[in-house]
């Protein structure tokens, strides 16, 4: 599992280190990852042009130590200062002994033009409230540049702590970051701007809690439910799907399929569209009797194009098994009947539908992800999957909110979000609790989605084709069904 953890834990574990180690030491273990990162991406560094921005403090320092490595193995290595006074002095006196020069911020635009690489070490992980305008201004230029540009930590200008971009910041091609992953390398709008990224381990001694985590294959693998020999239908879980109306008929027929290829022994479906439903998966149980004489369940799913039926999604909150709640089910329920809930309650809205239960701009959403996702979670009690390029899942009480990406732009068509919700309903009617049901179903909805478009456009019901294919893909090849 990747975690990520704050700034402040970040520092903590910092000190207890250095407290341990002589000085400078640490910064030294820094330096030589990020060195070695450098050039890496080179391939060859004597002959190379490489154009340091250095800020003040340690982030400068990595960067200044880090030139000095290369200049030692024949760059031309230049060291530009946005904060000549408080520069970090053991950093340029290194670069300097090895051979680098140094300017001002005021010579830099045509060195960083004809620069094979740019570091970026303007701000560290401390950094908040976006880039003064002279950092700005550089930033300008380097993505005017041909260069490759590696980002220091983090890039210049995003918010370490919640993956929020105030403004101008460095669009790296690579990210090396020191001791543990940082939230805003994870989440959006922050995450696109880092490339890809690259951690070194310098020691760091962390708490067992993060504030941030994502699921790698092997945890998908631990956490997906595989039927025994005495598996029946009702111990593999059977989940019902409150969806479709007379307008939107395929939100229940993807909504199914979602549930179907999600692994639950059966699915019952109550609606409108139950025609439709049947044609498509003539497995389905059918019901007109409404959610409380559809029969045995040990989950539901409500919402995905329900329209306006108001009184199944209340029918359905009230039922003593994990709910799902999707779509127009969000705007329907109760706040009070949700946050009563004793049984789990997973809510997955996408941004827009976020803002209306937050009662701010889809704007404000986008841009702090990270706060708007554990916001709801405790406003309402539940556990909440924020749809988007990166998905976040937050349970609250403290456990780490999970993020996902392993989507596709492609995803981004009608009635994806229906195969999400069916997906991760069967997962809760399996016995996965909110927090792993969502996650999971995140996942492997975003690796359907690659497996699906391929680089090209494709749609909701390949989507959910694409499930089992998934499913086996995370699992070891020697054991691909366990």
């Amino acid at each position: 599992m990747r975690t990520a953890y704050s700034v402040e834990t970040v520092r903590t574990a910092e000190r207890e280190l250095m407290a341990r180690l002589p000085e400078g030491a640490l910064m030294q273990r820094a330096a030589a990852g990020l060195a070695a990162a450098c050039a890496d991406l080179l391939g060859r560094v004597y002959g190379s042009r490489v154009v340091l921005l250095v800020g003040s403090g340690d982030n400068g320092g990595d960067a200044l130590y880090a030139g000095a490595r290369l200049a030692r193995r024949g760059a031309g290595v230049v060291a530009v200062l946005l904060a000549p006074e408080r520069t970090h002095e053991g950093g340029l006196a290194a670069l300097r002994r090895a051979g680098g020069t140094v300017v001002r911020d005021g010579g830099a635009e045509e060195l960083v033009l004809r620069a094979d690489l740019v570091v970026d070490g303007i701000v560290g992980i401390g950094g908040k409230g976006g880039l003064r305008p002279e950092a700005a201004a550089l930033v300008a230029v380097v993505e005017r540049s041909r260069a490759v540009v590696v980002a220091v930590d983090l890039p210049s200008g995003v918010e370490a702590d919640t993956g929020e971009v105030l403004g101008a910041a460095v669009r790296a091609d690579l990210t090396v970051t020191f001791g543990t992953h940082k939230p805003g390398l994870l989440i959006d709008p922050a995450r696109e701007y880092a490339g890809s990224v690259r951690l070194v381990d310098i020691g760091l001694e962390l708490p067992e809690e993060a504030e941030l985590e994502a699921l790698q294959d092997v945890d998908v693998a631990r956490l997906l439910p595989v039927p025994s020999a005495e598996s029946d239908k009702y111990r593999r879980g059977v989940v019902g799907i409150v969806a479709g109306s007379a307008r939107y008929p395929g939100a229940a027929v993807l909504a199914v399929a979602g549930a179907l290829r999600g692994g639950a022994g059966a699915v019952r479906y109550v609606g409108p569209a139950k025609d439709e439903v049947l044609a498509r998966f003539p497995e389905t149980l059918v019901s007109d009797g409404g959610p409380r004489r559809a029969g045995r369940v040990q989950a539901w799913v409500a919402g995905p194009g329900v329209g306006d039926d108001a009184d199944a999604v209340a029918e359905v909150l009230a039922a003593d098994v994990p709910v799902l709640v999707d779509a127009d089910g969000l705007r329907l329920a109760d706040r009070d009947a949700v946050r009563g809930r004793t049984a789990p309650t997973l809510m997955t809205p996408h941004a827009g539908e976020a803002a209306a239960l937050l009662g701010v701009r889809r704007e404000e959403v986008e841009a702090g992800r990270f706060a708007a996702v554990r916001e709801l979670a405790a406003a309402y009690r539940a556990t909440v999957l924020l749809k988007g390029s990166t998905t976040l899942v937050a349970a609250g009480g403290g456990s780490a909110v999970r993020v996902n990406a392993t989507g596709t732009p492609w995803l981004a068509t009608a009635g994806s979000g229906d195969v999400l919700s069916g997906l991760a309903g069967s997962l809760l009617a399996a016995g996965l609790s909110g927090r792993d049901a969502g996650s999971v179903a995140a996942y492997l909805h975003g690796l359907a989605g690659r497996f699906a478009a391929e680089g090209a456009p494709t749609v909701a019901h390949a989507v959910a084709d694409e499930l089992p294919a998934a499913w086996r893909g995370v699992f070891p090849p020697a054991h691909p069904t366990r």
